[in-house]
Order: structure tokens, then sequence, then C-alpha cells
């Protein structure tokens, strides 16, 4: 699979994060991103689309993050869902690690960790 094949979701209840995160996908050549502003519509939108990767923030209305991924890990057990996250980050890592999450991220998400993530992914 090359970069420019990969879709991403991204669900954040933040706008700003949404933009930032799509402009730093765009600019390494990711092209389908699909945006979600809170869990329930993170889990529509991955049934719709099944993109390759997901970018969850853990902290958000209607559904948590947490609620989503074990959703979305039903629905396809080998959905690649990346959790990030700036609050109780010790006991939200263990609950994604249980729930299936692929990886775990510190907010604010940098560059260099999108990157690295998407290498681990593409060595799979």
């Amino acid at each position: 699979m090359k970069i420019t094949e990969i879709s991403v979701l991204l669900c954040d209840d933040s706008q700003l994060v949404r933009k930032k995160l799509s402009e730093t996908l765009g600019r390494i050549g990711i092209t389908a991103i699909y945006q979600a502003e809170d869990g329930e519509q993170a889990v529509e939108m991955y049934k719709e689309n099944k993109p390759t990767l997901v970018f969850m923030d853990i902290v958000m209305p209607k559904k948590t993050g947490i609620d989503a991924l074990r959703e979305i890990k039903e629905f396809d057990p080998s959905a690649k869902v990346v959790m990030a996250s700036t609050v109780g980050t010790q006991k939200n890592l263990i609950n994604a690690i249980k729930e299936g999450a692929f990886e775990f991220l510190q907010k604010p998400v940098k560059e260099d960790d999108i990157l690295k993530v998407i290498n681990l992914m593409l060595k799979e």
C-alpha cells in the first residue's frame, strides 16, 4: 500500500484539531480524509467508509473515543484506531489498549508522531 492509497478518519470535537491534522495528512500525500466531531458520528462514518486508519480523541460529547473504539472494533476487528488524549493519560492508555487501540498519542499530536504511526501501519 502506498501513502496516497491510505484513507483516514479524524474524530475530534475540536474543529481546529481536525483542521490541523487534516493539513498535516494532506502535506504527506493523504487525500482521502473523513472528519467526525463526536464518537457517534465516528462509528457511522467508519461503517460507511472503512478508512485505513482512524485518529480518535478520547474525551468527546455523545460518545467517548473509548466507546467508539469498542464499537468500531466490534464491527471490524482489523480496524487501526489511534487514540489521542491530553487528560488522564495513564487510565485512558490502559482502557484504549484493552479495547484494541493500534497506538496511543499524546496531544497535541505532532507531524512526526503521525508519520511514525503511518509507517508502523504500512509495515504490517
